[in-house]
């Protein structure tokens, strides 16, 4: 069995995963031709390279560039089945995605709407199952943030189980959203935030402090401060790493250079992810596979990785008791030591 082949039929975890970043480039093909095309994607192959990127703020105008495509409820039903099928692909069997409300504001789209229209796609593919994070939009601001938080809150029903925060970090620092993320605790939501990707440890510190949220979403630049990496290994704050993301928007230099070995050996909770896979050309088997390849992880440390995912996911105990249960007893599980 090679490497690969093992990576992608392991049973797995992902929590940071953006569902419009998610969408096979067929789909977002059939999308633009919907809507009359585009000049600059005259083809399939000039899709995939519109995904090449100089830096962060090209990735996010790029981001923005797609989901401008994603126009009416039928699209959101459309997107969420392909990415759902293409999640059991991978043997990927519990996931928590973000979806981008406010992005769509501009269509005349409703929060409620766009979430029963993702859970009636998701819906059809029985094979993964999907929790919903709302992501909130920092660039929004915060009056449009409690806005949002206010309509997820109407639809927890369809699998909303958190919120997040995405989008320009250094412009629209944490503390902005502090009342905003008080209120989504109050409502019973769970809650991460992006930090330390397009800015430094302050907003890390900003999204602890602040926002109280238990996860982070990226962390990476923790490794620039020693007080907040032992801060986080001793408060079980857990790091949602993406690290072929960091790479393609210019965050750290090369995978090489991603800090994720160091945070694990430090004793923080890791967990292993692709943010936008399709947008990265990327996979969770890839991801995982660069980690033995480029960071010396073994086998037993990839299952940890997991397994961390798992335990550290805002699935109720029992749930996550019979998950971790059911992938130690998979038989590609074991299958590699």
């Amino acid at each position: 069995m090679s490497v690969d082949s093992w990576f992608e039929r392991v049973p797995k975890v992902e929590l940071h995963v953006h569902l419009e970043g998610s969408i096979p480039h067929p789909i977002i093909w059939e999308l633009i031709q919907k809507y009359g095309g585009d000049a600059s994607v005259p083809d399939l192959e000039s899709l995939r390279r519109r995904y090449e990127y100089r830096d962060f703020q090209h990735f996010i105008r790029t981001w923005l560039w797609q989901v401008g495509f994603i126009r009416e409820y039928d699209d959101f039903s459309l997107i969420a089945e392909a990415v759902a099928r293409d999640l059991a692909s991978q043997n990927i069997r519990y996931v928590e995605a973000f979806f981008s409300p406010p992005d769509f504001f501009r269509h005349g789209l409703e929060t409620q709407e766009i979430a029963a229209a993702i859970r009636r796609g998701l819906s059809g593919v029985p094979e993964v199952e999907v929790a919903l994070v709302a992501d909130l939009v920092r660039n929004y601001g915060p009056k449009q943030g409690a806005r949002t938080l206010a309509e997820v809150s109407e639809v927890r029903e369809l699998g909303v189980i958190g919120v997040g925060i995405g989008g320009a970090e250094a412009k629209y620092p944490p503390e902005l959203f502090e009342k905003v993320f008080a209120e989504a605790r109050r409502l019973g939501l769970h809650t991460s935030a992006h930090a330390g990707e397009a800015a430094g440890p302050e907003s890390i510190w900003g999204a602890i402090r602040a926002l109280r949220v238990s996860r982070i979403g990226h962390g990476t630049r923790a490794i620039e401060d020693e007080s907040l990496l032992d801060y986080l290994a001793d408060h079980e704050i857990t790091l949602e790493l993406c690290p072929s993301s960091n790479v393609l928007t210019g965050v750290v230099p090369s995978i090489e250079h991603h800090p994720v070995r160091q945070f694990f050996e430090r004793g923080i909770i890791v967990t292993v992810n692709t943010d936008d896979p399709k947008m990265f050309g990327n996979s969770l088997a890839r991801e995982l596979s660069l980690l033995e390849d480029k960071h010396r992880f073994t086998r037993d440390e990839v299952r940890a990785l997991i397994l961390n995912a798992l335990r550290w996911s805002w699935l109720p105990s029992e749930r996550k008791e019979l998950l971790i249960a059911s992938f130690e007893s998979d038989p590609m599980w074991v299958e590699a030591t």
